[in-house]
């Protein structure tokens, strides 16, 4: 991927909850990022909840791709937790059988929604030897202690702790059960849990046992991104306690930065009402006061949850697409709470449909598909980074230059792809426009400067809306086909979960992943050696 040309563009600002202010970005290598998204805890299946995050950091890998960085974006899957043992003896199977099942529902509901670009998605119970070698550390560092088969971390030994969500030990929500009684401060989490008769468990200098939630996450961003990466993820639900613990864990035990930039997207709740597709809308936050209200808003019983029935994200999908969804999501600031409704999907059906029917009038005009991007400079399709273009004579492309530089502007503006929303409904009314004055479906009529400044004002669209993820592939056809290059992190996911569930005869299992991949357009195909896939 080649480095954009943008000498006018100011750098890149993001919105670091942490210090509560947009910071320059500034990645701890230069031309590098690495960044890890909290995922899923895969007991049941996904809901449309779960699906924002992925969406906007999908988004976020996108646009450093395109200014030239190299991403390492990493999603973790949670297949150890109480809800995924109550679940297992719930249906009488296995909880490595529920975390399989529910993880290839997850990525199959991912590439749905054209999700494409995670680098790397680590399971927890792969990463056990991690856990225990982060926790012997933090015990050798005087940071945690052992009682009786369980791990604790010392809160009151940390004495930065709560700085991320302004908050001390005595807000910490303390454990129940046998385990409050061993703590030395009702504020100090587990590290490490003492397994229970028929619970899952694995070895460990303390004992049988499974690791906490909190440890899983630092110790798996550690292996692969180092002690100190450029931007954490996930939703606002998540900075107390899950990444205010994460920050402890992980500063203590290496004295620096777990990461330098605290990204967290708002939640959703189910809306009144939906607000106009295709411009501005007046929910884009502005500064701290508005993380703090969402921070109120975390607080309520309105966002969407599985505790609140929330779920049927496959029948979701199948009425409305996976890009009308993304479509939905990406026209909030990803700070703003999002308003969740049908209404809101069919109405940005309906916007949607303005693109696809301009699609099939630039094939009229020029008898190229606009999912077919011709193959410029030896670069991988779609070319990107068109840079700066000539406009001289041109006012048409001039407008097209400064609605592309305006995009690129929001999007540096800590990710505002609401604003970078309004500028491709502004490209799109303006190849529209062109199209009419210049009679470019008249064969007779057209000159040939015309038909190309209007291709190049549809190279930027197309250039733009690759950043935001959208008209990657043809909806109306059943035979477009998918980046296999991209897909090839989340599908390899996928297949070594069946091939796990194959290998240990859970049937029933690998025929659910099989079948929840037909749903969504990919084909398996067993090979002597290997499983490959193809889309169809």
């Amino acid at each position: 991927m080649s480095k954009v040309s943008q000498p006018d563009i100011p750098e890149i600002q993001i919105f670091n909850t942490l210090s509560r202010t947009k910071e320059k970005f500034v990645p701890v290598k230069p031309g590098r990022v690495g960044m890890y998204l909290c995922g899923p805890t895969v007991y049941k299946e996904a809901h449309i909840g779960h699906m924002v995050g992925p969406v906007i950091f999908d988004t976020v890998k996108r646009y450093l791709t395109y200014c030239g960085y190299e991403v390492n974006w990493v999603v973790n899957i949670t297949d150890v937790d109480d809800k995924l043992i109550a679940q297992a003896n719930q249906r009488g199977i296995s909880m490595s059988q529920v975390a399989t099942e529910m993880t290839a529902d997850y990525c199959a509901n991912l590439l749905e929604l054209g999700v494409n670009q995670i680098s790397s998605m680590p399971r927890a119970t792969e990463n056990i030897d991690e856990i225990i070698k982060f926790i012997q550390e933090l015990i050798e560092e005087g940071f945690a202690y052992a009682v009786e088969g369980d791990v604790f971390f010392d809160v009151l030994k940390d004495a930065q702790y709560g700085k991320l969500t302004n908050r001390n030990a005595d807000d910490q929500q303390g454990e129940g059960g046998t385990a409050a009684g061993k703590k030395r401060s009702a504020a100090d989490f587990a590290l490490w849990k003492l397994a229970k008769s028929n619970e899952p468990s694995w070895k460990s200098p303390w004992g049988d046992g499974r690791p906490g939630w909190h440890i899983e996450c630092s110790a798996m961003s550690r292996r692969i991104l180092g002690r100190t990466f450029d931007i954490h993820g996930g939703g606002l639900d998540l900075t107390f306690p899950h990444h205010e613990n994460e920050i402890a864990q992980s500063e203590c035990c290496h004295g620096e930065p777990m990461a330098r930039y605290w990204m967290h997207n708002g939640l959703m709740r189910a809306s009144k009402g939906s607000g106009k597709l295709g411009g501005k809308t007046d929910r884009e936050p502005s500064g701290a006061s508005s993380a703090e209200s969402q921070g109120e808003q975390a607080d309520t019983n309105t966002k969407i949850s599985r505790s609140k029935g929330a779920g049927g994200l496959r029948e979701l999908i199948a009425r409305q697409t996976g890009e009308r969804i993304r479509f939905f999501l990406l026209r909030t600031h990803y700070r703003s709470t999002i308003d969740f409704s049908e209404e809101g999907l069919e109405e940005a059906g309906a916007a949607l449909e303005k693109f696809y029917n301009f699609f099939i009038r630039y094939q009229r005009i020029t008898s190229l598909d606009f999912y077919q991007q011709p193959d410029e400079q030896g670069l991988s399709l779609p070319s990107l980074g068109g840079g700066e273009f000539e406009t001289v004579g041109s006012p048409f492309l001039q407008s097209i230059k400064e609605m592309r530089n305006n995009f690129i502007h929001s999007m540096n503006n800590d990710f505002d792809t609401n604003g970078g929303m309004s500028e491709i409904f502004g490209l799109l009314s303006a190849l529209n426009k062109y199209a009419d004055e210049q009679n470019l479906e008249d064969v007779a009529q057209r000159d040939s400067q015309s038909v190309s400044d209007f291709s190049r004002g549809v190279e930027t669209l197309r250039e733009l809306s690759w950043i935001l993820g959208l008209f990657q592939k043809p909806v109306r056809k059943s035979e477009g086909s998918a980046d296999e290059g991209a897909l090839d992190s989340v599908m390899g996911l996928v297949i070594d979960l069946r091939n796990d569930a194959r290998a240990g005869k859970n049937w029933d299992v690998a025929d659910k992943i099989r079948d929840g991949l037909n749903a969504a357009g990919i084909v398996l195909e067993d090979r002597k050696d290997e499983t490959g896939w193809k889309t169809i």
